[in-house]
């Protein structure tokens, strides 16, 4: 595992998930691959695997850097400005 800059301003606690699936896939009737937490507020989007790449676009309008894995027994966490696995 690497270190980042952004892993000691994480809230916390760690925010409460808003949904349970991705919403914006939900209201386009897609189906998300797999899921990803945003580690600053709570926000639910799918991965870079699903066609909509909708936790990147949240990173990419928000500035949250860093999420983890939303998905039942994963718990690696993910730097999008690092790029890289933290």
């Amino acid at each position: 595992m690497s270190e980042c800059t952004h892993l000691p301003e994480l809230p916390r606690p760690e925010p409460a998930p808003h949904a349970l699936t991705c919403p914006q896939c939900e209201a386009m009737g897609s189906h998300p691959v797999q899921l990803r937490l945003c580690l600053w507020c709570g926000h639910v989007g799918c991965c870079d695997s699903s066609p909509h790449r909708h936790a990147t676009a949240h990173f990419l309008e928000t500035g949250h850097p860093v999420m983890r894995s939303f998905e039942p027994g994963e718990t690696w966490r993910w730097c999008f400005v690092d790029a890289s696995i933290v």
